[in-house]
């Protein structure tokens, strides 16, 4: 009877470990279609997938295009559409973080962002990685972890086989990379996969097998590349694939079978919390991201997410009052005015919806998305989109005033209202003064490069003493005569690496800037230069967020980009308390006497006292 029991024992296990029919899939990744022989290379390895018999389908781990822009993506998927084997695909940081339409047409085009599907005993599961339309690290969206659980929770058996796909890698380069990671060990994880770095590597990720590949782009090679995966029954092979010339021998074999994890894995640290002096009034935690700032008109807070609900909480309370849903993903910070909230939404349309009850008043269409922040001034609302159009429209009807068309790329930012100017700028490397009764533009200003990642589109500009001060991702700081345009000064200092974070004292005295190496830095607005008279105490890690600054007589309020929010003395620099919210980027906070109310990208939203 022990022999039977022990043979089915061994036939089990037998079975269980080799059951899987062997099989191969290509994964293409980092095509960045609009780029530099992006185009060329993706044709090239289509027409070469397309002839190879033994392949089952095709994994594209994203940075599908350079900007993620419409014509991008069309572009891509039109090429894409000539693959004669199945494709499953998830967007990268270059699909989401430049986005024209707020990262919402790559679903749109491509049927979703995220996959789950089963193969010969394997189940795969594909990921979105941001950071979306807000430069920061990666993160998965809290909608993408929602959607895993109910996979999962509709799929139970944990035996299975499953392999994870993700654009970043799943470690600290995603702010939420352990969100994952603890999902996927309580699974049958095999191994992960990603892209991003544009090179054949393995990693460990918290005990998961984790497998970079190279772009599909040549470099200064004559073609570029891809991966062919091939799984055995207890293996897995990767080798790379050169489009009409050669499949290379296999750089890297692992084992297949169940992984056992030492649980001892770093995770972020909230230890900060134990000792700060700012009081959690309350706290709400919502299903998707979060990538707008808050108004409030004393009673309630106005915010949207990335679900497309724009919503109201109790300011006392904590609690959700009411939703207005939009068909978009929205990034907007809403404004409210005259019981009037304003909000724009990657569904083409911008609303004005009733503060108390949210019922919608009026909505006006743009031509594509609204990224655009409000600003709400003497019954107008000021607002840019992707369509090249900057609007004002009436608060009360929701009808244009006057419109200026001659906007390069589209416009992501708060714009500033100041001189009867509204001052902005856009992903073209654009930065315009339009007058704010009629639309004509009073001077244009451009920092000069070719490349529109450099643009001072992200900043909200700061506007004292006749100057309109910027910061951009090219490290410069500038400031520009506020009647004319021209450059008073602009610098670039290797010792203050500002980025796109800023803001203005409250006694208006100083600019505000956050550097990529975490300081805090201030420059007189009567400075003749790049001045850096007053430095903040604060040193916080390598920094991305461009989440405004904002203060009061009391303390400075600096965000960053892994949920710690900072408040700073404004006379000594000193370092008054600090909250840790999650792990994902903060963005611009409301700053109220007492207390303050901010969010975090991962849904959380927190209020504090001190």
């Amino acid at each position: 009877m022990k022999r039977i029991l022990l043979a089915l024992i061994l036939s089990f296990f037998f079975f269980a470990t080799f059951a899987q029919t062997p099989f191969k899939f290509a994964q293409i990744t980092d095509t960045h279609i609009g780029g530099h022989s992006g185009e060329e290379d993706l044709r090239r390895t289509v027409a070469d997938i397309n002839q190879l018999k033994d392949i089952d389908f095709v994994i594209l781990s994203g940075d599908v295009t350079e900007f993620g822009s419409d014509e991008e993506l069309q572009l891509a998927k039109s090429i894409l559409n000539g693959l004669n084997k199945p494709l499953y695909i998830v967007p990268g940081n270059h699909d989401s973080n430049w986005s024209e339409s707020g990262a919402n047409s790559f679903r749109k085009i491509f049927g979703g962002e995220t996959f789950f599907f089963e193969h010969k005993g394997y189940q795969f599961v594909g990921t979105t990685s941001g950071p979306n339309m807000r430069m920061s690290p990666g993160q998965i969206p809290r909608e993408n972890l929602v959607w895993i659980d109910s996979i999962f929770k509709a799929n139970p058996d944990v035996n299975v086989p499953l392999i994870s796909i993700n654009h970043y890698p799943l470690d600290s380069s995603l702010n939420n990379w352990y969100e994952l990671v603890d999902r996927l060990q309580d699974r049958n994880i095999q191994f992960a996969l990603c892209g991003h770095g544009h090179s054949n590597k393995l990693y460990d990720w918290d005990g998961i097998p984790g497998v970079m590949v190279r772009s599909n782009l040549r470099a200064k090679a004559d073609v570029g590349g891809y991966n062919i995966i091939s799984l055995t029954p207890d293996s897995v092979f990767f080798h790379e694939r050169n489009p009409g010339i050669r499949t290379q021998e296999a750089w890297l074999k692992l084992p297949l079978g169940k992984l056992t994890f030492s649980g001892a894995y770093k995770r972020p640290d909230f230890s900060v919390n134990n000792s700060t002096k700012a009081k959690v009034e309350w706290e709400y935690i919502n299903d998707g991201d979060l990538g707008a700032g808050f108004s409030t008109d004393g009673k309630l807070a106005f915010t949207a997410n990335t679900i497309g609900e724009l919503f109201a909480l109790d300011l006392r309370t904590g609690k959700r009052v009411w939703a207005y849903q939009t068909q978009g993903k929205i990034y907007s910070t809403p404004a409210v005015a005259n019981g009037i909230v304003v909000v724009g939404s990657t569904d083409n349309f911008i609303y004005g919806v009733d503060s108390k009850s949210g019922k919608e008043i009026w909505k006006a269409q743009a031509n594509k998305a609204v990224l655009g922040s409000p600003n709400i001034y003497k019954g107008k609302v000021y607002i840019g989109a992707s369509d090249g159009i900057f609007r004002c429209l009436d608060l009360r009807t929701g009808n244009d005033v006057w419109t200026f068309d001659q906007v390069k790329n589209y416009v992501s930012t708060l714009p500033t209202i100041a001189d009867d100017k509204v001052i902005f700028g856009s992903w073209g490397n654009g930065f315009y003064a339009l007058d704010v009764n009629n639309g004509q533009l009073v001077w244009e200003w451009n920092n000069g490069h070719a490349n529109r990642m450099f643009s001072a589109a992200a900043c909200y500009p700061v506007v004292a003493n006749n100057r309109v001060f910027i910061v951009a991702p090219d490290r410069y700081m500038t400031a520009l005569d506020l009647k004319t345009g021209q450059v008073i000064w602009r610098e670039k200092k290797d010792e203050y690496r500002v980025r796109e974070s800023m803001g203005l004292s409250f006694d208006k005295k100083h600019v505000y800037a956050k550097t990529m190496d975490g300081e805090l830095i201030g420059v007189p607005v009567t400075s003749s230069f790049m001045d850096v008279r007053w430095k903040s105490a604060l040193k916080l890690p390598y920094e991305l967020t461009p989440s405004a600054i904002y203060s009061n007589k009391d303390i400075i309020v600096v965000p960053n980009n892994s949920g710690l929010v900072s408040a700073v003395h404004p006379k000594s620099g000193e370092v008054l308390w600090q909250y840790k919210i999650s792990n994902g980027m903060v963005n611009p906070p409301l700053v109220a006497k007492n207390y303050i109310i901010t969010s975090t990208m991962d849904g959380k939203i927190v209020k504090l006292s001190y």
